[in-house]
């Protein structure tokens, strides 16, 4: 328990910290946001604000993992290193095309296809790897099937042939760019994504804490409702390192925000939620423990989908907290009901997950 406070804890001093000292950097280098013209006019203002804000989160995260490694006396595990490995592989392709952004002086990055084939890289790596790293009880990281709040009788394997693997390292990038663009789409307004994010990974370190004291630990002595998850311990480090990073960040990225994450801190941030998912086996739990995300993207999978289709708008503007803006509403008065809704789908995915553990031992 001491490691994971101790996580949290020093995370939210290196962002908290942290974030003012790289203001300045950023300034001095003149790495300020550009902001799309077809917006909302009031965001207009915020042209300049130095953006790559995502550092500070990513380095929290991994300083946090260590310290809470370090007094509980461990090294890092498999499932914990893979993840950090995710988290800083889809940041760095964020951080080209934010410097990419700021360095040609416009609102757009890398190319589609570059930025696809960063983001395929770093995916493809961290899939394959998933499924080595057996522990003394055979575990991997992660399993062929698919996964709600446990493995679910469902697996992507094809007659026992290895098509198998390459099944889940398509179904696993799906996720990791579906979850990144997720975040990346919720990271419109001040503090949104920040506090979405606190949530989120808020959610998740209750059940990979949960998983922790529930694991099986064999075949033949296995409680009932215990979980086949191989580290547990180190995801809830690295989740609780999340948090307090965001919440550290969220002093310095809060209404007027004096620093954005950019894609340097979402692509990074989705990226782990999504590996989280993965090794946890609860890839569609997630549906619920990042319910704003999933607004967020469909919102903008509607809007373009039916504008293509009849020539006419479903929102004034996607993602739809924009179209809240354009309506009237003031950006904190979105940005807070947005967290309340987010809110709202993490306890009830936390609910799910415990009631179907009752289930399993009652």
């Amino acid at each position: 328990m001491l490691g994971i406070l101790i996580s949290g804890a020093v995370a939210l001093l290196v962002a908290g910290a942290g974030t003012p000292l790289l203001i300045r950097v950023l300034v001095r280098q003149h790495a300020g946001q550009f902001i799309r013209q077809d917006g909302p006019t009031s965001h207009l203002v915020k042209r300049g604000t130095p953006t790559m804000g995502g550092l500070i989160i990513m380095a929290a995260v991994v300083l946090g993992f260590a310290a809470g490694c370090a007094v509980a006396g461990r090294w890092p595990s498999a499932s914990g290193l893979l993840l950090i490995f995710l988290m800083l592989g889809m940041g760095a392709v964020g951080f080209a095309d934010d410097f990419i952004k700021i360095s040609k002086k416009q609102s757009l990055g890398l190319t589609p296809w570059a930025k696809m084939a960063g983001l395929a890289l770093v995916g493809i790596v961290f899939s394959a790897a998933v499924l080595g790293f057996p522990s003394e009880r055979n575990l991997t990281p992660a399993s062929f099937n698919l996964s709600f709040v446990r493995d679910l009788p469902l697996t992507l394997a094809f007659a026992g042939v290895p098509l198998g693997v390459i099944l889940f390292i398509l179904w696993s990038n799906f996720l990791i760019s579906a979850w990144s663009n997720a975040v990346n789409l919720t990271d419109g307004l001040d503090g949104l994504s920040t506090g979405t994010t606190m949530l989120a990974f808020g959610a998740y370190t209750l059940v990979a804490f949960w998983q922790n004291n529930h694991q099986c630990t064999g075949v033949l002595d296995a409680l009932p409702g215990c979980y086949q998850v191989r580290d547990p311990w180190d995801v809830t480090m690295i989740c609780a390192a999340m948090v307090g990073a965001c919440f550290g960040f969220l002093w310095w990225n809060t209404s007027p925000a004096q620093i954005f994450m950019g894609d340097t801190g979402s692509l990074a941030i989705g990226g782990l939620f999504a590996g989280v998912s993965i090794v946890t086996h609860t890839e569609l739990l997630a549906l619920f423990l990042g319910g704003l995300y999933l607004i967020e993207v469909l919102s903008d999978v509607i809007q373009v989908g039916h504008f293509k289709l009849t020539g006419r708008r479903v929102f004034r503007m996607a993602p739809i907290h924009h179209h809240f803006e354009l309506a009237g509403w003031k950006e904190i008065t979105v940005v807070v009901r947005f967290w309340i809704i987010e809110a709202l789908f993490a306890a009830a995915g936390v609910g799910m997950f415990y009631m179907e553990w009752l289930s399993k031992v009652q």
